[in-house]
Order: structure tokens, then C-alpha cells, then sequence
């Protein structure tokens, strides 16, 4: 177990080696100067040189991104541009909203799409098969911002049983919380509910086309102990490894929804960043987020040695 891990571990550090040089190139090779957008419109080319020379926009590539890389090892992700603040400050004022849309997200779509999953595969060829996987093309076809503003229409606008948008901290009441969160929740987890539900299904045929599983009806096993325990057991690496993926497809859609829902969040730091070019702000967020992703995939890795303890050894 300690060789799997120690093996795991060194395969991060390349992969963050590649996402911080890729990131810091490709903002910087990018159109658009900060310095003149702070400068304003009306500024001299010797006022934008200034800005330049104290951001240290003026020194080398390679220069920059070895000063940046060193800091970032460090747990410093540099200062705004714009407000002058630590963005690790910012982040940690913007990570709540965030972190509560991604956890609510990922527990309605996984205790959903499971459920689905193993109803059609437990009834595959009837219609509640076929309804499922119908269901989970649309969702997986129709982009976040659609599902979004169609929400917002009919359950905050129309019926106005759901406020239209913004965001109320936890410490202020459960319900406040929770209402403010259905409706992003449900919008950007509806693709992650199409995925992971396929995925569960293929899954869960394979295994229950096997002999165990058919010795253990013919012993009369009810139905739900052996779906639960048996099939769905032994078919869960597929599903954790299509979870782990969601998580890149989950980064990118908090980003969308926290934009229309207006919760302000890390998503809505980042959009604000990239209409700015605010440097530091974009570089520490992308990092910040490869950091995480590339962590829970580490751990999706090492859950296959619970589920599959063959896996150990290869």
C-alpha cells in the first residue's frame, strides 16, 4: 500500500510542473496589458512603462515564472493587481460560497445518478430504462447556463418558490442556506447526473451478467441486498473513477453558474480577474484548482485499493 502511494505521489509533481508552466504561459503570451488597464485610457506610454516596471511585467519570462513558481511552493499566490490584496486573502473570502455550491452539487448528483443508474440496469429494456437514459442524454446535451436561466423562469420568477439569485452563508440558518442553493445545485448537477448514471448502469449490466450474482438469486437473495451488495460493490471503480472526472467538468461549471445564479464565489473572482487580466489572481485561482483536482484523483486512486485490493499489487 505504501509503494502504490509513494508511486502515486511522484506522478503529481510532473503533472503540476506541466500545469504551472502551461498556466503561466499561456496568460502571459496572451493579448492584453494589465498595466495598461490600470493605467486608464488617457495615460502616457512613460505612466504604463511605471506600472510595468513596479508589477515586474518588464523583466523576463523565464525570470517571472521562476520568482512566481518559488513563491507558489511557498503558499504565496502573489497580490492583486487591482485591489492590492493577498489573493489567498481572496480566495478564502470567496471559498464558502464555492465550496458549499461544489458539495451540494456532488450530493445531489451522485445520490440521484447512482439511484438511477441501478434501476435501469436492475430493469434494463423496460421504460424506466429507456426514460433514464433519455434523461441522461438531455442532461448530458443541454449546456449549465440553459438548465440555469430555465430554473430561474419558472421556480424563482414565475412561481417564486426560490429566490432568483445570490447566496446566504451557512451561519445564518440551514434553510436560508439550502434555498439559496437548490437551484444552482440542481442546474450544474444535472450533467454530472446524465454521466455518472450511465456509467453506473454499463456498470452494474457487466456485473450482473455474472455467475456470482445469478448463484446468488438462485439462493434467494432479495433483490435489493444483492443490487446494493453484491452488484453495485463490485462495480463501483468505474463509478468513482467517472466521479473523479466530474470533478474537472464540475471546476469548470461553478465557474458558469456562480455567473448566473450571482453567487459570489471563486468563479465569479476568476470572471472578474479575466476581464481585468489580473495576473496573479488567474495564475493562484487555475493552480489553485489543478491542485485540487489533481488531489481528489489522487484519492479516487487510492479508494480503488478499498474497493479492489488486486489493484495494490499491479
Amino acid at each position: 500500500m505504501l509503494s502504490y502511494l509513494f508511486r502515486r505521489l511522484l506522478g503529481v509533481l510532473p503533472v503540476m510542473l506541466v500545469v504551472g508552466i502551461f498556466v503561466f504561459s499561456l496568460l502571459h503570451l496572451a493579448p492584453g496589458d494589465p498595466a495598461a488597464i490600470m493605467a486608464g485610457d488617457n495615460a502616457s506610454e512613460a505612466n504604463i512603462a511605471q506600472i510595468r516596471t513596479r508589477l515586474g511585467l518588464d523583466r523576463p519570462l523565464l525570470e517571472q515564472f521562476a520568482s512566481w513558481a518559488w513563491s507558489t511552493l511557498h503558499g504565496d499566490l502573489g497580490v492583486s493587481m487591482f485591489s492590492n490584496i493577498a489573493v489567498t486573502t481572496l480566495v478564502q473570502q470567496r471559498m464558502g460560497p464555492t465550496f458549499s455550491l461544489a458539495a451540494t452539487t456532488m450530493l445531489v448528483a451522485v445520490s440521484i445518478a447512482v439511484t438511477m443508474g441501478v434501476l435501469a440496469a436492475w430493469k434494463a429494456g423496460s421504460l424506466l430504462d429507456r426514460a433514464v437514459m433519455g434523461l441522461a442524454v438531455t442532461g448530458f446535451s443541454v449546456p449549465v447556463f440553459v438548465v440555469g436561466y430555465l430554473m430561474v423562469y419558472f421556480f424563482a420568477l414565475q412561481w417564486r418558490w426560490l429566490p432568483v439569485q445570490g447566496y446566504v452563508p451557512l451561519s445564518e440558518g440551514f434553510w436560508p442556506w439550502l434555498r439559496h442553493l437548490i437551484m444552482p445545485s440542481f442546474a450544474l448537477g444535472l450533467a454530472y447526473v446524465a454521466l455518472i448514471a450511465r456509467i453506473t448502469r454499463a456498470s452494474m449490466l457487466e456485473v450482473l451478467a455474472e455467475d456470482y450474482i445469478r448463484t446468488a438469486s438462485a439462493k434467494g437473495v432479495a433483490t435489493m441486498p444483492m443490487l446494493i451488495g453484491h452488484a453495485l460493490k463490485n462495480a463501483a471503480v468505474p463509478i468513482v473513477t467517472v466521479i473523479g472526472i466530474g470533478v474537472a467538468l464540475l471546476i469548470s461549471g461553478v465557474v458558469i453558474t456562480e455567473s448566473v445564479f450571482n453567487i459570489p464565489g471563486i468563479g465569479r473572482l476568476v470572471v472578474d480577474a479575466i476581464a481585468r487580466r489580473d495576473y496573479p489572481i488567474i495564475q493562484g485561482v487555475m493552480i489553485l484548482f489543478a491542485a485540487v483536482y489533481v488531489l481528489i484523483n489522487l484519492l479516487i486512486d487510492l479508494s480503488y485499493c478499498l474497493l479492489d485490493p488486486r489493484i495494490r499489487y499491479a
